[in-house]
């Protein structure tokens, strides 16, 4: 009799929720699949907790449940009004280890996974519902990651941020289903884990004489003795490391350790010259691959940190080597000569080979940076794509996992709204809408290929980030894009509604502490780049006498006249770049036409070198041999911080077929960027 009026209790409850549920639920990242009513069953007090698994497992689980909202006492398994966790050894429509189904009914809600890991991403479903809608909704949910691998790399070189500052963002990470934290941990900046047997490392290495990594970039880049007044930086204890990693663990976070090498070494080499080819302090950003004590140096370092980081992964950087002192050093040369090396690269990649196979000894493997490839990739390395996407698809399509984190849409040090409405940044325009919208398996790989797109991360490199303040308005909301990339199916991916959940997400991290960037008073694209716009140039043609550069080619000869207009960002594909002698471009309008205004926007960010041009010179022509001036623009340059946006022009009545545009580069050089060539 019991249990009949015990079902008969939780059918009049499930009247009252037999509607079918249209609105996607308000968390981060969505759920694979949704069966979904109105809400019909909310936590109370009265509610217990079931766990249904080893019992290391359940104690981990309610260890973490006592850190957050939903603590929970234990009950039998026949009490209804709880929260089932169980463990079970098939799912259906559940591959991963990481994947979970939730039922929910009257009596409570259960969630089902073939792992812990799976029960606690289920869990995070649960508490996020809790927290943004109250009840929870009856039917089910089947969730699983879309890839194994979704991080986040945080630069702890350029600028220091300490333990706690750390624990706090894996805190935040874990929530949104993240499940790799890559720290940054040495570069010229300063050198940031303790190493034992190398203690100059941290004792000059990681202090620098000045706080801000710019003002140290431009004014001698010097270290200071740890303890002395000068001394500015900081670096993590052993004991610190432990820490992080276990709390990372807890949270099912792998922290991935970088030690870079060969290159942005100038830190451990003013430490140690001796590893360096000149043995000079302040003279080497690069290993000497040829001197033999440099790999001892390497692997006794990398010992350490295998150690106190039991990730599969061991980061080694391979990025941005110079290489120029290797041509010269005779130690390099005459390794090169030993081992039948043709150049330079391959001189690196012997470094890599010769490294991978010392971590591959000890039962890890190696990420690197794309630059790994050159030269010959070692055999079992997995690549990390950052210039753009073609490292990560020509590893893949040589067997070799991939991380796709390109600058364009995974680089989250570049302005995430308009440039004059924030903090300095390194330049670039990444909102989280372009964020949303990568998509890290193009189609042009095969299914074949495609299986070894590992995951995407989201790079924050902090040379313009120097308080933790700005460093969480850096990554937050933008990171959440990144987790919902490599969680969620692209058939559930939808960026309106994304949107409205990341402005719940961002009241929510406020709540907790967190300095998220203001989504809801974002102000948004350049307005010029919100339309085409149309002259009397659209689809003409256009000789250039001083070519564009390839990487910066936006539409090639068609993209001064075909009516788009840049964003805030250099890199969007619009904005057409100049790194020799200037813009120099004839238009042809394909008859005479009387012209009353033809000008350019230019733009100037000096950190990455593009400026504005010195002098502008714009003519006309009927028979494309004899031009007349219209106008002569001189400018004067001036460096400065701001992202900035100039027009030059001419206005006046004259007519012609052909208009050539001339802008000329000043005293500092660099680059010149423009998007279109207005003629009215």
């Amino acid at each position: 009799m019991k249990k009949l009026l015990t079902l008969a209790a939780i059918l009049l409850t499930l009247v009252g929720c037999t509607r079918e549920r249209t609105a996607p639920l308000d968390i981060i990242p969505m759920p694979l699949g949704t069966q979904l009513l109105t809400s019909c069953f909310t936590f109370d007090q009265e509610s217990k907790i079931v766990i249904e698994a080893p019992k290391e497992v359940a104690e981990r689980i309610t260890k973490y449940l006592g850190t957050t909202t939903l603590t929970l006492a234990p009950a039998d398994e026949a009490y209804e009004n709880r929260l089932l966790l169980k463990i079970s050894d098939k799912i259906d429509g559940i591959s991963s280890p990481e994947g979970y189904t939730i039922t929910t009914d009257a009596s409570g809600v259960q969630i089902e996974a073939t792992a812990e890991a799976g029960l606690f991403y289920g869990i995070q479903t649960i508490l996020q519902i809790i927290e943004n809608e109250g009840g929870v909704p009856c039917g089910t949910i089947t969730d699983e990651p879309r890839f194994a691998y979704r991080g986040m790399m945080l630069d702890v070189s350029r600028h220091f941020f300490d333990k706690d500052f750390v624990l706090k963002q894996i805190d935040a990470l874990a929530r949104y289903k993240m499940n790799r934290l890559h720290l940054h941990l040495t570069d010229a900046a300063g050198w940031r884990v303790e190493i034992k047997k190398y203690p100059r490392l941290t004792q000059l290495g990681a202090w620098r004489d000045h706080p801000v990594w710019k003002v140290w970039w431009n004014s001698g880049r010097k270290y200071a003795e740890e303890g002395t007044p000068e001394a500015h930086g900081g670096y993590y204890t052993q004991d610190d490391i432990r820490e992080i990693v276990a709390y990372a663990a807890q949270r099912h976070i792998t922290i991935i350790p970088e030690i870079e090498m060969p290159a942005h070494s100038e830190e451990a080499l003013t430490a140690y010259p001796e590893f360096s080819c000149t043995h000079e302090p302040y003279k080497q950003a690069d290993f000497c691959v040829g001197n033999e004590k440099t790999f001892e140096f390497l692997e006794n370092v990398l010992t350490e940190i295998m150690e106190l980081f039991p990730s599969e992964y061991i980061h080694i950087g391979g990025d941005e080597a110079g290489k120029a002192s290797w041509k010269n050093c005779p130690l390099c040369q005459k390794r090169m000569k030993q081992e039948g090396l043709k150049d330079v690269n391959e001189l690196q990649s012997y470094l890599i080979h010769r490294i991978e196979k010392f971590v591959n000894s000890k039962g890890r493997q190696i990420i690197g940076w794309d630059e790994i490839l050159d030269g010959g990739l070692a055999p079992n390395a997995t690549v990390m794509s950052w210039r753009g996407t073609e490292g990560g698809l020509k590893a893949a399509s040589m067997g070799h996992k991939a991380i796709m984190s390109p600058g364009t849409h995974c680089y989250l040090d570049q302005y995430q709204d308009a440039p004059h409405t924030l903090p300095e940044a390194i330049g670039g325009y990444l909102p989280l809408k372009k964020v949303y919208s990568y998509n890290p398996v193009p189609e042009t790989l095969d299914s074949t290929q495609a299986k070894y797109i590992y995951g995407v991360q989201g790079n924050l490199w902090a040379e313009y980030i120097p308080t933790p303040e700005h460093m969480e308005m850096m990554i937050y909301p933008r990171i959440l894009a990144i987790a919902e990339v490599g969680w969620s199916a692209v058939e559930v991916k939808d960026y309106d509604c994304f949107r409205s959940r990341a402005l719940t997400a961002v009241d929510y991290l406020k709540s907790k502490g967190y300095n998220p960037f203001d989504l809801a008073s974002e102000t948004g694209n350049r307005p010029e780049a919100d339309a085409p716009v149309s002259h009397l140039a659209i689809g003409s043609s256009v000789t250039y006498a001083r070519p564009y550069f390839d990487g910066y080619a936006a539409g090639g000869d068609t993209a001064l006249v075909d009516g788009k207009r840049g964003a805030w960002n250099n890199n969007d594909g619009v904005w057409q770049g100049f790194i020799r002698g200037g813009v120099d471009v004839t238009i042809d309008l394909g008859q005479s036409k009387a012209v009353q205004s033809i000008g350019a926007d230019f733009m100037q960010i000096c950190n990455p070198e593009i400026f504005m041009p010195a002098e502008v010179v714009i003519s006309i022509s009927e028979d494309n041999e004899n031009f007349e001036e219209l106008t002569r623009i001189e400018h004067k340059i001036v460096r400065d911080d701001a992202l900035t946006f100039k027009n030059f022009a001419w206005k006046g009545e004259a007519k012609g077929r052909y208009i050539r545009y001339v802008a000329r580069p000043g005293e500092y050089g660099g680059w010149l960027f423009t998007d279109e060539i207005v003629v009215e």
